[in-house]
């Protein structure tokens, strides 16, 4: 790392953060530590960061508000959330935000390093890669620039939003499995990464709903398919 990846750390449990943040020093990354939503949010207003790590449970603001808050000035940095519950309304409640990923205390050192790291891989693999532009019935795809296009009608798609469609697309009219899908998007096949990208799958089928010769489908026990209309390429 010739430029320090900088992360944004918000714990508001002293001991625990500090020892993250030392952890994340020694390995090479620049971690500020935040005791709450609220400070997190100014350094986020301060600061370029690559990633930010939110405890879910904080004083003053919540991590869901402080990710939510991000989200709006940035729609691409990668969002982990550190929970002491293990709720799945919790949970889906993070990936609706749209949390790039989710642990549940008490967790390894490595382990949140690793999942970092894997993290931080998909962004720079997603920005090397070329940018395909797909026609999908009255829409227009851009993937690279994540837009959604029909006549004057621009959407721009999250970064999960636009992987899965990206997916859904380079396998049109073709079954796209499940657990390739999670793999390449999520890099965990878990239940929670499943319920995940259920709900972006129901996201997709609003953006989509426009045009309704163009339908995600469910293959039982196998995946998704999406209908294309003469897909003319």
């Amino acid at each position: 790392m010739d430029e320090k990846t900088k992360i944004l750390l918000c714990e508001d449990d002293e001991n625990l953060g500090m020892l993250l943040r030392e952890y994340l020093q020694a390995k090479g990354y620049a971690a500020d530590l935040m005791p709450d939503g609220d400070s997190g949010y100014k350094a986020f207003l301060k600061n370029q960061y690559d990633i930010c790590v939110l405890d879910v449970m904080m004083p003053k603001k919540d991590g869901f508000t402080l990710a939510q808050e991000i989200r709006q000035m940035n729609s691409e940095i990668p969002i982990l959330f550190l929970t002491a519950k293990t709720l799945k309304e919790d949970i889906l409640e993070g990936f609706k935000i749209g949390a790039d990923d989710y642990m549940t205390k008490p967790f390894s050192m490595e382990e949140l390093l690793l999942r970092i790291e894997a993290i931080l891989r998909r962004v720079k693999g997603k920005k090397s890669k070329e940018g395909v532009i797909y026609k999908m019935g009255k829409f227009t795809f851009d993937t690279q620039k994540q837009l959604l296009i029909m006549g004057d009608e621009v959407t721009k798609l999250t970064t999960k939003e636009s992987e899965l469609l990206a997916l859904l697309c380079a396998h049109s009219n073709d079954i796209l499995e499940r657990n390739h899908a999670l793999k390449t998007i999520w890099i965990d096949d878990n239940y929670f990464n499943a319920r995940s990208m259920d709900v972006y799958i129901t996201k997709l089928r609003k953006h989509l709903k426009a045009d309704p010769s163009i339908e995600i489908i469910n293959i039982h026990g196998k995946g998704y398919k999406i209908i294309i209309p003469e897909n003319k390429e």
